[in-house]
């Protein structure tokens, strides 16, 4: 059995250094300082390792094309996503790597037929949000037989044959929500779940555990059958309003989806907010002003910039060194309350820039 050859990625975990800066060293950047640069060659030379094909051939003149296929959004949640991609690109100094965005308004029949402009146009790779399995499947199928990876970000599409997917810890983010209402509403009364459509894995994944850990620890609370808005804010705000309306014993709302301020507005306008603990997702100007006016309880942050870095490195390695990635790399979620907001914006500022946005629509 041969051995098998050293990768950028083995020089990294060895060096403790990251794939970006061993991947500039062997390049000869100008910008790495003479330290750094010996001791990844030297570790490269000792582990013999050697580019490979794939290495060369993003050497060469042709650009390797990726394509980017994401919803547009009502948030910042996807162009954080993209904005991620552009800072992993930008990390590793790829000058012939070209990102080919396809973004669609809505989860309709744009989706596929973003994916299939993306085949037509012969790309090396995609990065896709799926949202409906079934209709993804002959295009999946299409692609794995043009040998043409794709890895999903933020959700996964089952009986797909992709190469990984980058996301939440799904589970970790609905449990979270569902122990953190449960003390906060003392054990009782009724709760409420949105989602954008039960059909999107990580949608149903949250509500799934959601209910499974209110069951198991508050079983006095009763989980009513999520809520689906599919996208529209109209719709989201209507079926909450209602909701709120009928039910006096409501104690609570776990928004799974980005679509967090039509709901805010309906307990706004049914002045219901100081009875509800409203736990949301993720995190953006608007949210901020909510959870320091104490209407939202906490938001469980997805950090989407973080599963857009990872997705683009994992597929820039697979095509780079021709390494098959884990199934599924999942992230862990951050919970964001009145009390850790200020240092989370501080440390998100930092770091993507973020959180200075959000601090600037501060009243």
């Amino acid at each position: 059995m041969s051995k098998k050859k050293p990768t950028i990625v083995d020089i990294a975990k060895v060096l403790g250094v990251s794939t970006a800066t061993v991947h500039r060293a062997l390049r000869n950047h100008p910008n790495m300082t003479p330290t750094t640069k010996n001791r990844v060659l030297q570790m490269a030379k000792k582990m013999g390792y050697k580019p490979n094909l794939a290495a060369r051939y993003l050497s060469s003149k042709r650009a390797l094309r990726i394509s980017v296929n994401t919803l547009k959004g009502t948030t910042s949640f996807w162009d954080e996503v993209r904005n991620g991609i552009e800072d992993e690109k930008k990390s590793l100094d790829l000058e012939n790597v070209e990102i080919e965005y396809r973004t669609y308004p809505k989860l309709d029949d744009s989706e596929p037929a973003a994916f299939e402009a993306a085949l037509n146009a012969n790309v090396d790779g995609i990065i896709a949000f799926p949202s409906n399995s079934e209709t993804l499947k002959p295009l999946m199928h299409r692609a794995a037989r043009s040998k043409l990876p794709v890895l999903f970000v933020a959700t996964d599409a089952q009986g797909t044959e992709r190469l990984s997917v980058v996301s939440i810890d799904t589970m970790a983010s609905g449990s979270l929500a569902a122990d953190l209402m449960g003390r906060l509403v003392q054990g009782k009364g009724r709760v409420a779940v949105t989602l954008f459509d039960s059909a999107i894995t990580e949608h149903a994944e949250k509500f799934d555990a959601f209910k499974n850990t209110m069951e198991t620890l508050y079983p006095a609370i009763r989980v009513q059958e999520p809520l689906e808005d599919h996208d529209v804010e109209e719709v989201a705000y209507d079926h909450c309003r209602k909701l709120i309306d009928e039910h006096r014993d409501l104690v609570g709302i776990y928004v799974t989806t980005e679509a967090s301020m039509p709901v805010i507005r309906a307990a706004r306008d049914a002045k219901a907010l100081d009875r509800l603990t409203i736990v949301t997702t993720d995190l953006f100007p608007g949210l901020v002003q909510e959870i320091r006016g104490g209407a939202v309880t906490a938001t469980i942050y997805q950090r989407p910039r973080t599963q857009g870095r990872m997705a683009f490195r994992v597929l820039y390695e697979y095509l780079v060194e021709n390494e098959y990635p884990q199934q599924n790399v999942t992230l862990a979620p951050h919970l964001v309350m009145r009390g850790n907001l200020e240092f989370f914006l501080q440390r998100v500022s930092g770091s993507t820039g973020n959180g200075a946005r959000a601090r600037s629509k501060r009243t």
